[in-house]
């Protein structure tokens, strides 16, 4: 209570702009999945662009004055190819560049060299075919594997959503005993006994909400509700009833119908033979 109060204080008249989690179906959204989103967008990435700094202060070695080191990331552009791509960390860079000394600088963009590359997971038993970045391919190498580099990696520095899906998939497969190797009982101990340290750091669900979009976790939801609470709209139910109630009248219409004109009949014939009279047909 002590530090709501003190909370409440501090942003006492400032008012507070609503989040992606506080509002519509993102208040829905499970803790599994808030959990992912802060580890992939406000959990501060590796440096990938520039060198920081360690410590909190720095000297000059010409004037001796002492100042504060400031580790400022460079802002980065993240065009719309990249959640299909591996880039590594690695994004587009915005600044300026003096062509000429005698002349101003102009605009610059620093894009990564991109190429066309095979990976090979060894947990789901199949190679991919994925535009990639020499860093990626490093971080891979350094990693002994590509199902490591994925499993080690945090959601901030994967970034986009390809090696997040790809990073859900093989925690599935795990989780799952690999199914896919069943057919090689060998590998899959050695594959279990490699990979599976990874999975004490998630829950099932958390595996089960990893690696998704804010948009596709908020469609997933709808989707999840809609085949638990499905609600048929009252119109559908009185068109059925009055068509349930319409057929049955008809059917028992046309049973009176053939009663009477089977009772009718028989009386015909009836009348028939008991006359004498009647005039027998000649042939």
């Amino acid at each position: 209570m002590a530090s709501k109060a003190v909370k409440s204080v501090k942003t006492l008249g400032l008012f507070q702009k609503p989040g992606l989690f506080d509002r519509g179906v993102g208040a829905l959204l499970p803790q599994a999945y808030k959990k992912f989103y802060k580890e992939w967008k406000e959990t501060e990435p590796s440096a990938v662009h520039y060198i920081p700094e360690e410590g909190k202060w720095k000297r000059d070695e010409l004037t001796g004055e002492v100042r504060p080191v400031q580790n400022i990331p460079i802002p980065l552009l993240y065009p719309k190819e990249y959640n299909s791509h591996m880039w590594g960390g690695e994004a587009v860079v915005q600044g300026f560049q003096k062509r000429d000394p005698r002349r101003r600088r102009v605009p610059h963009f620093w894009i990564p060299v991109l190429k066309r590359s095979v990976v090979h997971s060894e947990v789901l038993d199949t190679y991919f075919s994925v535009i990639v970045t020499n860093r990626t391919i490093n971080l891979v190498n350094s990693n002994y594997g590509f199902d490591h580099y994925l499993l080690k990696t945090p959601a901030c520095d994967l970034k986009s959503l390809l090696p997040l899906g790809l990073k859900r998939k093989v925690l599935k497969e795990l989780e799952a005993g690999c199914p896919k190797l069943k057919d090689r009982p060998q590998l899959q101990t050695e594959i279990l006994q490699k990979y599976g340290k990874y999975l004490e750091a998630y829950t099932s669900e958390e595996i089960d909400w990893y690696g998704y979009s804010y948009t596709d976790a908020c469609n997933r939801l709808k989707k999840q509700m809609e085949e638990q609470h499905t609600v048929v709209p009252l119109k559908h139910i009185y068109r059925t009833e009055l068509i349930d109630k319409l057929r049955a009248a008809s059917i028992e219409e046309a049973m009176d119908k053939s009663l009477k004109s089977s009772e009718s009949g028989l009386g015909a014939t009836w009348l028939k033979k008991m006359n004498p009279f009647s005039k027998k047909k000649t042939t």
